[in-house]
């Protein structure tokens, strides 16, 4: 692979969300210190959005590796389960074997919640791509909220997701949830080329990078152009353009690199793909083939009778060919001397038939 080449110990932009390469953006940081805050002082439902890729599962395995032990984490990452299953994994994280009945896993579970509150232990559950969860479990995690002591919730619970939770929550039949909801928080892209360049700069050299300067100032500017500053579309693009790069030898990776590989994974700009789409239309035509043939004739007296009478051309001094790809080929070789080219020359034709004036014979 490409990392002895770039002098790297081990991949720098893997997709894997390891926590060893997170990087603390203004907003991560907020994040944190609301997860902080809110598990700290028992403020019971947690709520972190973020566009897809921005780093939420990342930051999630960077908190529950530096929570103190005293703190029990469960974690569930897939949301697609029905309200039994969701009662079934639960009671697994917790470890709660003696159950039968939803009530036997309440009964249960409230016993494990109290023992630990009254020892002061915090107990967590975290609940990734929670914009997937059905209403009715969804309605089950507001109903857990219900264990609680007089002065702080027993129970702190974290449900991350893609902006459409915001608008799940906004659902009528979760009214009741939403107002359950004590903190709310976002992880934002990266929002400019010069924190682009400090993530990239920051996952090289935690791979082993001895140099920074692996991807010129053009490369990274094109890599923000793309991703958009989410970090995994960065990594998507990095890491390829390395593949890239080593495959042809190069020691730093060029913004035409880049765009191979945006170009290769339909990542290119949005402007840069309009821009190519304009510079690839030919010019605008007013009228087609036949309009144009008939107006020339039109201003050189031609009367369409096909006597060549009045100056007109022979009768094959124009033909018609059917391939758009060489639009040059329209007339032949006479009447191409003979026809307007320019916009008065156009002008002087179109005035000359009579097209171009009124039933007064006033020019229009």
């Amino acid at each position: 692979m490409y990392t002895e080449f770039y002098g790297l110990k081990e991949l720098p932009f893997a997709l894997t969300p390891d926590p060893r390469y997170i990087y603390f953006t203004p907003s991560h940081t907020e994040v944190m210190a609301n997860l902080h805050y809110g598990i700290e002082s028992g403020r019971g439902l947690i709520v972190v959005t973020g566009e897809v890729g921005t780093g939420k599962t990342t930051m999630l395995r960077w908190v529950m590796q530096r929570l103190d032990r005293t703190v029990l984490v469960a974690y569930i990452f897939n949301p697609r389960l029905s309200a039994p299953e969701f009662y079934q994994h639960l009671a697994a994280l917790f470890d709660i074997r003696n159950w039968e009945t939803k009530s036997d896993l309440l009964i249960e579970l409230g016993k494990v919640l109290d023992s630990r509150d009254s020892r002061g232990l915090r107990t967590v559950l975290i609940v990734d791509e929670a914009h997937g969860l059905s209403p009715a479990v969804l309605e089950e995690v507001r109903l857990l909220c219900n264990f609680e002591s007089d002065t702080a919730k027993k129970l702190q619970i974290v449900l991350t997701g893609q902006p459409e939770l915001r608008e799940v929550l906004n659902y009528p039949d979760l009214r009741q949830l939403k107002q359950r909801v004590s903190l709310r928080c976002e992880i934002t892209a990266l929002p400019n080329v010069e924190e682009t360049a400090h993530y990239i700069n920051s996952r090289l050299k935690i791979a082993g990078a001895q140099r920074t300067n692996i991807f010129s100032p053009g490369a990274i500017d094109y890599v923000f152009r793309c991703s958009e500053g989410i970090p995994r579309n960065i990594n998507n693009l990095c890491d390829n353009a390395l593949l890239h790069g080593f495959a042809a030898s190069e020691s730093v990776i060029s913004r035409g690199l880049v765009e191979e590989v945006a170009a290769t994974f339909d990542m290119v700009p949005r402007a840069d793909r309009l821009k190519n789409s304009e510079e690839r239309e030919g010019p605008a035509r007013i009228f087609n083939a036949a309009g144009r043939a008939e107006l020339w004739a039109a201003g050189n007296g031609d009367t369409g009778n096909g006597n060549g009478s009045n100056g007109d051309f022979p009768a094959d001094a124009y033909s018609f060919s059917p391939r758009v790809a060489e639009p040059e080929i329209i007339f032949n070789e006479h009447a191409r001397a003979q026809s307007p080219t320019t916009i008065e020359e156009l002008g002087s034709a179109f005035n000359a038939s009579g097209l171009g004036r009124g039933n007064n014979g006033q020019n229009l």
